[in-house]
């Protein structure tokens, strides 16, 4: 290219001398030189032909080998990451820049999403599908914050570590899968297998974190439930698909489902998640019977058959007789009033007879599932603690990565970046081949 460069009614010169640049790729450290234009020497270099030519990234790592970085940085630690990319490359990247990079990378992931091509609207006749639920986060002690961590033997309620709960959400459409209570209980109480269950379809994950932007707190869970909002007006189509949102009793997670997707006119049907109504069933029988023994277990079996045909009242009435004639000592009838305070609170999302003939879902194992893939399996690695802005940025990576969205998101990254950095690089490719 000639000594000047006429850009947007601009006329750059070309500056003496070569410009180096740092550059890694799979296949090691490079130095790159070039020329580059601006209005003198100790300006910015406004435009650098050769970069915008090769349409390079704006760190110092090309596109492929932070796709082979954070690739596995979504499943691993930084530190395994680093030295298994050490055993097959030789690099050395220490773990600072690998953390670096994800939150960087992680920029990205809001745009993708916003512009990613929607699931589509559900078959007819088959059921949509939203579950949600809270998954700890181990953080890092702020002292400033939360004072130096307790020493010694911890005292009731004191807790070594620090979690921030991550809210979870699933959506999916699916197959209606009708069932009878007999059979619901055979399944839980492992005495048979359902076959021909219908799998999950255009299944999708993501996990948020609450947190301060602009001295505004942002809570995760009505992100995840305005998410949920959105993808529901692609799905439902005309609305002749039935919305079912199976949670567990976390009433804050029911009261933020009204809100958001009432506000937005979402018609739903709230289930309670069976299992975890059997958690509080066991709970019951252990305070008439022995752990383990053959009573709990009859005891839970003819209390989870009642509720399963659809009489929630006829159970806790049933419980509050035999524990006045029992006359229970005050630990377990603390306990039995929490099972009692649960089953009443959530009765009128226990209309399981009603469920099953439609065939709808009446467990959350998808939302569980995905709090221990999504979250768990990589935030709660051996010794790890977590800031936010961290965490963040690996739970946004590790959705797209789970989501199967990795290779178009990464391709994503290479044309979005490339139009923010170069905007001129097809004026640029044509003055080179003006000037041969």
């Amino acid at each position: 290219m000639g000594p000047t460069l006429e850009i947007e009614g601009r006329t750059l010169k070309r500056l003496d001398g070569l410009f180096d640049r740092r550059y890694v790729s799979i296949f090691g450290e490079h130095l790159i030189q070039r020329t580059a234009y601006g209005t003198r020497l100790t300006q910015k270099l406004e435009v650098i032909p050769l970069d915008a030519r090769l349409g390079l990234p704006d760190s110092e790592f090309s596109y492929l080998l932070q796709d082979w970085d954070q690739s596995l940085c979504v499943k691993n630690s930084y530190d395994e990451s680093g030295s298994t990319l050490r055993r097959i490359l030789g690099l050395d990247q220490p773990v600072a820049s690998l953390e670096t990079m994800s939150r960087s990378m992680a920029q990205d992931v809001e745009a993708f999403e916003a512009g990613r091509p929607p699931a589509g609207q559900a078959p007819a006749g088959s059921l949509i599908v939203v579950t949600s639920d809270g998954k700890g986060v181990p953080m890092r002690r702020d002292k400033a914050v939360d004072g130096p961590a307790p020493k010694g033997r911890l005292k009731r309620g004191e807790k070594a570590g620090k979690k921030r709960e991550a809210c979870v959400g699933a959506v999916y459409t699916v197959d209606r899968f009708r069932r009878t209570g007999q059979e619901v209980l055979d399944e839980v109480l492992r005495k048979g297998k359902q076959q021909d269950r219908p799998r999950p379809q255009d299944k999708r994950l993501r996990a948020e974190l609450t947190e301060i932007v602009d001295g505004r707190e942002i809570k995760a869970k009505e992100r995840i439930f305005r998410w949920f909002a959105q993808e529901l007006k692609v799905r439902k189509g005309d609305g002749s698909n039935p919305v079912v949102c199976v949670m567990d009793g976390d009433r804050s997670l029911w009261r933020m489902a009204k809100r958001v997707l009432g506000s937005v006119g979402v018609v739903f049907v709230c289930i309670l998640d069976l299992y975890h109504v059997l958690e509080y069933l066991w709970k019951a029988a252990y305070c008439f019977h022995a752990e383990g023994s053959d009573e709990a277990r009859l005891f839970v079996e003819d209390r989870l058959r009642r509720v399963l045909d659809g009489q929630v009242g006829y159970v806790i009435g049933g419980l509050k007789q035999i524990a006045t004639k029992r006359g229970l000592s005050k630990n377990k009838r603390v306990q039995l009033n929490k099972v009692l305070t649960y089953l009443s609170n959530n009765r009128a999302y226990m209309a399981y007879d009603e469920y099953l003939r439609e065939g709808y879902p009446i467990g959350s194992g998808v939302a569980e599932g995905a709090c221990r893939h999504l979250v768990k399996d990589r935030m709660e690695q051996t010794g790890m603690r977590w800031r936010v802005p961290g965490a963040k940025a690996i739970l946004k990576l590790r959705g797209v990565y789970l989501n199967d969205d990795w290779e178009s998101f990464q391709q994503f990254r290479i044309e979005s970046n490339c139009r923010k950095l170069y905007p001129n690089r097809d004026f640029i490719q044509l003055q080179y081949r003006k000037t041969g």
